[in-house]
């Protein structure tokens, strides 16, 4: 499975400083005593046209960030730039707008589709919701988009249950195609199918970029599924990018202690090129009560006392290549 080599161009999604706080209440009034920082100043830009992986562990709030980006869910602080305009905290009709610009490929293929509707007008919904389109040339552009993802025409009139698990992701990834979006959230879209699947997925998924010059934010945990498919990859800890750089480089000298371990994990199949894989002592902290100074210093063997008192923010340590680490400040 080859990378995706379409060309970068202007940036199309800018995030600075971006914040998602749940409150969490407690006490006979029910007053706010903190909150759970699930997202904790997220900044990243996408170019138009390239595929940006975001990997961390389970927790780490890639899903929560995907979903603010879209504005499922607002965010606490930060900014969001969609092509230069701050949608951070757009309403009504101007929110509705930039929704055609902006879709998400769900983890659950199931739980995302509409049991009770027809294929068909799953797909085709998106376009009846924004469109004025006669019903005849509505068929057939649903029909278009079933075969794009590899269905057949007779999915129009079925229901999602009697579809594979793969099968029901080509119907999302249809639907999300539907009004010819720029950016596409792809939330681990082939986390929940079996390996054989997965990689058709994937290629698929590429296939698409091209034909439609998409943008994708591809949250994924399994390392080996982002490194084909994504420009560059960030990695997230505790709800902030630790570490972001071009997927070669990413892979070949990983820089931040909490990377090396992630790809150290990486199982490899011939046992002379394995390497030694490093194991993090201790659990993950709480979101609600995240260490003070660097968020990994708790499991790190390399901390010292400024990571304990000093919050690293994200440097560029090689070019193209950022890291938040004491360990390469000079």
């Amino acid at each position: 499975m080859s990378q995706s080599k379409q060309s970068i161009g202007a940036p199309l999604l800018e995030i600075t400083n971006l914040k998602k706080h749940y409150p969490i209440y407690g006490g006979i009034f029910r007053r706010q005593i903190g909150s759970v920082k699930a997202v904790d100043n997220l900044t990243l830009t996408l170019q138009q046209g390239e595929t940006v992986g975001l990997v961390g562990e389970s927790g780490c709030g890639k899903s929560t960030a995907g979903r603010t980006i879209l504005r499922l869910t607002d965010p606490t602080e930060g900014s969001i730039r969609f092509e230069g305009q701050d949608v951070t905290s757009i309403r009504g009709e101007k929110l509705r707008q930039l929704r055609q610009n902006m879709q998400m490929v769900f983890q659950d293929p199931f739980a995302s589709l509409n049991p009770k509707m027809m294929v068909g007008h799953i797909v085709s919904e998106p376009i009846r919701n924004y469109n004025r389109i006669q019903e005849k040339a509505l068929t057939e552009e649903t029909l278009q988009l079933l075969e794009r993802v590899g269905l057949p025409a007779e999915a129009y009139y079925k229901y999602p249950h009697e579809f594979s698990g793969g099968q029901r992701q080509r119907i999302g990834i249809a639907r999300s195609l539907a009004l010819k979006p720029k950016l596409i959230v792809a939330d681990e879209p082939v986390s929940a199918l079996d390996v054989s699947v997965q990689s058709q997925v994937l290629n698929l998924l590429q296939d698409l970029q091209d034909d439609f010059k998409l943008t994708y934010l591809f949250i994924a945990h399994d390392l080996s599924v982002v490194k084909h498919i994504s420009n560059r990859i960030g990695v997230m800890y505790l709800g902030s990018l630790v570490e972001i750089a071009a997927t070669d480089s990413m892979y070949r000298s990983p820089l931040h202690p909490y990377t090396q371990a992630l790809i150290s994990a990486i199982p490899v199949p011939d046992p002379l090129k394995r390497k030694e894989r490093i194991v993090l002592q201790g659990d993950v902290p709480s979101p609600a009560n995240p260490p003070t100074g660097c968020a990994f210093h708790p499991r790190c063997v390399h901390a010292t006392a400024i990571c304990r008192e000093v919050r690293p923010q994200l440097h560029q340590a090689a070019p193209g290549h950022q890291v938040a680490c004491h360990l390469y400040t000079t």
